[in-house]
């Protein structure tokens, strides 16, 4: 069965998600904003192995513990392709202001938009939504919508960044997740869940 569990990590308190089979143990994380001895714990006492650590974007409170967390479960990183120079870009990412180091690396495996990922009996599909940044996505795993900084409950994603616009986050929102089924989950990178039918009735961006 898949299961998920969320926890907070990072300085601004990230939405980090693990999905993971409960029969086959193995595990995916979304977005290591910081390490998190919590997550640390789920994993060894449920005894997953993190198959892949996967990214929403390259923002640096959603990839602060990404070196972490590959160098410890030796599990590869992917990213869209159109976030390479934010995941390779200290000033970009913002990690000197807000870590007070630099962070920049490499995806193991870049990503593009309509990509499937096997995950035991199901499959992440990966749906390319740039605005909050150029290479930012949501992550479709059967209901579950991980939709990292570009929908929340109520709100959108910020883009008042370096390489952000605001419209195309507004037209990867309509055209590319509001035609999701209403039921689907959302599960954002911040604060709480929604759905794709109460977005599209109640957010006031929309």
């Amino acid at each position: 069965m898949i299961m998920m569990r969320q926890f907070y990590t990072g300085p601004l308190y990230v939405n980090t998600y693990i999905v993971y089979d409960s029969d086959r143990k193995n595990a995916f994380i979304v977005d290591p904003g910081g390490v998190s001895p919590a997550l640390d714990s789920f994993i060894e006492m449920n005894k997953l192995k993190v198959d892949f650590i996967i990214l929403t974007h390259g923002h640096a409170d959603h990839i602060g513990g990404v070196e972490a967390y590959r160098s410890k479960f030796k599990a590869p990183v992917y990213a869209h392709k159109d976030e390479k120079e934010m995941l390779t870009s200290p000033e970009y990412n913002a990690s000197r202001g807000m870590f007070g180091k630099s962070i920049a690396f490499m995806a193991d495996k870049w990503l593009n938009d309509g990509d499937e990922i096997p995950f035991g009996d199901t499959k992440l599909k990966i749906i390319h939504t740039p605005g909050h940044s150029p290479g930012g996505i949501c992550i479709l795993v059967d209901k579950w919508l991980f939709s990292g900084d570009t929908l929340f409950a109520g709100s959108v994603g910020r883009t008042d960044f370096p390489l952000c616009s605001a419209n195309s986050l507004f037209e990867s929102i309509r055209e590319k997740l509001f035609v999701l089924d209403d039921d689907v989950e959302v599960y954002p990178g911040h604060e709480g869940s929604s759905t794709i039918g109460r977005e599209k009735r109640y957010n006031p961006f929309f």
